[in-house]
């Protein structure tokens, strides 16, 4: 019989002032941490300069821990649309640095993410981030909260693997 083959994830929770991103080692719905963080980017900056910032920040991420699958939290909803324009380019230069290493790419949606990390749909950001700690086996909840939610990103794919991000 094939012993199962650990998968790296690295989990993206995007973001414009700060890109969270989380990896892991997976075995089926067994991980472990590996590294998580966030790109900062400086409102001094000029937009361009800040995606730049992002796109270089995740490609550092990606040549340093060789992951296999980039995971997305998926942009569902915002009240200001100027703000979501400015979260899905974040989230295309990361895309684009995953693309230019081959890396196939999945997004889940906030619902899907508190399902399979609490096991609820409604969970909160608290009971998520706890979750996280729990399920890596951390003394701490990882911080910043964009961190976290990269990592819970991640794990939604140890647990479910499927939504293809492009087809």
């Amino acid at each position: 019989m094939n012993k199962p083959r650990t998968e790296r994830i690295l989990g993206i929770d995007p973001g414009l002032q700060a890109l969270g991103y989380g990896v892991i080692d997976a075995i089926g719905r067994d991980a472990k941490l590996i590294a998580y963080g966030v790109v900062k980017t400086s409102v001094k900056h000029s937009f361009p300069q800040r995606l730049k910032t992002i796109y270089e920040g995740i490609l550092q991420v990606i040549e340093e821990h060789q992951p296999d699958r980039m995971v997305f939290e998926k942009l569902l909803y915002c009240q200001n649309v100027s703000i979501a324009l400015s979260l899905g380019q974040a989230r295309g230069a990361a895309i684009l640095a995953g693309a230019l290493h081959d890396l196939p790419m999945s997004e889940y949606n906030p619902t899907e993410i508190k399902s399979a990390v609490v096991g609820r749909g409604r969970a909160t950001k608290e009971q998520v981030q706890k979750m996280v700690r729990i399920l890596l086996s951390l003394d701490e909840i990882p911080e910043p909260d964009h961190a976290a939610d990269a990592l819970a990103a991640a794990l939604t794919h140890a647990h479910m693997k499927g939504s293809p991000l492009l087809r």
